[in-house]
């Protein structure tokens, strides 16, 4: 069976590849909040739906409650300028992401939060720990 045969699920339910997309951005940022760093728990339309934006990746941001409920409709770098926690590094990651630059975003997001270890990092460190205990 070649590959363009194969049907798969995502194709045949729309509701489950819009769940399993929602779930990878959120595992972009480590399920933290693009804004403030707080745990995501939901998707945030950068450029609102009620202003025209689009559900598309560059468009779609993991926010927490606090902050999708608090930017509601508004543009979103004059809501986050306002902001207590505003932080440019955040601001950079946020024009980034949305100029398709995930990579970009990713790694401004990470200098944002340096105590947070990217968990690719832990998992090399812990598997190099693990070599070197068994070839001692």
């Amino acid at each position: 069976m070649q590959n363009r045969d194969a049907v798969f699920l995502e194709e045949l339910c729309p509701k489950l590849r819009m769940r399993c997309w929602r779930k990878s951005l959120h595992k972009f940022t480590d399920t933290s909040c693009i804004y403030c760093g707080k745990p995501s728990e939901s998707i945030d339309h950068v450029l609102p739906l009620s202003r025209g934006g689009l559900s598309v990746t560059e468009n779609c941001v993991p926010a927490c409650l606090s902050c999708n409920g608090h930017k509601s409709d508004t543009e979103v770098f004059e809501w986050y300028r306002n902001q207590r926690f505003y932080d440019p590094r955040r601001a950079m990651a946020l024009r980034a992401w949305i100029d398709g630059d995930l990579n970009l975003a990713l790694r401004l997001l990470e200098w944002a939060q340096p105590n947070l270890i990217n968990k690719e990092q832990t998992v090399q460190k812990n598997s190099q720990k693990n070599w070197k205990l068994q070839t001692v």
